[in-house]
């Protein structure tokens, strides 16, 4: 009787030191990388050759690589919206790009909102005891709707707001949790095409700009997990490129001239030929 005695009490008092760690053991961080019109063959870890991707590489080899993880609708808001709630398009709140019309700065207006009451993944990770952010692309909502990220369960928001924006890398002004965060860049119509006869490479200046947002949110990005490194946190980053417009600083794009067979975009094909997020 006194050797199952001092078994169970064995037995419980490995239970609750298990309970104990299990209890405070610290849950693990989420990074969630939703690349906007990436293919699934450019990446060094899913095969490509030509296009050096080291960084993302090491993360897939310590992460986890999705070898059966399909986008929900062939364009960015539905995407986007199905991705956060969970619903596939025939329950969607939001199942197309409904924004037509100019990129000017005054006409910036939001897709349609993601409705009050809705629950996201980031509502989700926050009653689990994360802090939650999202840095980049939303196409949700602007921050005076429904649709605000600070609303769907982000404590931090960094990015464009309005997806009809986010074509421009070289924007005059990102949003920082509801606030204007303007940039030293000129306004200019990203879609303008240039003249066909036009061969002067200068002419492709009109297209670049002073702070590229893509550093702009990777700098966010390393904020967000240097506060934060200390607790768990669910981080969402919905980053722009390589979606049209095709803009990136001269120092990326010369490590690549030469190296595909290819000839200057002008916009005649219009936006783009094919946008799945």
């Amino acid at each position: 009787m006194f050797r199952k005695l001092a078994i169970l009490f064995s037995l419980l008092i490995s239970s609750l030191v298990l309970f104990a760690q299990v209890r405070t053991s610290k849950a693990p961080n989420v990074i969630y990388i939703y690349a906007d019109d990436l293919g699934y063959g450019e990446l060094g870890c899913y095969g490509q050759q030509k296009i050096k991707t080291p960084n993302l590489d090491k993360l897939a080899a310590e992460g986890m690589r999705f070898t059966q993880h399909y986008t929900s609708a062939p364009v960015c808001a539905p995407a986007r919206c199905m991705l956060l709630t969970g619903k596939h398009s025939g329950h969607s709140y939001i199942r197309g790009n409904y924004e037509l019309g100019g990129f000017e700065d005054n006409l910036e207006g939001g897709q349609m909102p993601l409705p009050e009451g809705v629950f996201t993944i980031g509502q989700l990770m926050k009653k689990a005891g994360y802090v939650t952010g999202a840095i980049g692309k939303w196409g949700l909502g602007m921050s005076n709707t429904t649709g605000d990220p600070n609303k769907q369960g982000f404590d931090y928001f960094y990015g464009y707001l309005d997806q009809k924006q986010a074509h421009n890398f070289y924007p005059t002004h990102l949003w920082e949790n509801g606030k204007w965060d303007t940039l030293n860049n000129p306004f200019i119509y990203v879609h303008r095409p240039l003249p066909k006869d036009e061969m002067n490479p200068a002419a492709f200046d009109y297209y670049k700009g002073k702070e590229y947002s893509l550093d702009k949110m990777v700098e966010k990005t390393f904020n967000f997990i240097k506060a934060n490194k200390n607790k768990p946190f669910f981080l969402y980053l919905p980053y722009t490129g390589p979606h049209v417009s095709l803009q990136a600083p001269d120092d990326a794009v010369k490590e690549y001239i030469g190296k595909f067979d290819e000839s200057p975009y002008r916009g005649e094909r219009g936006l783009c030929i094919n946008n799945v997020s």
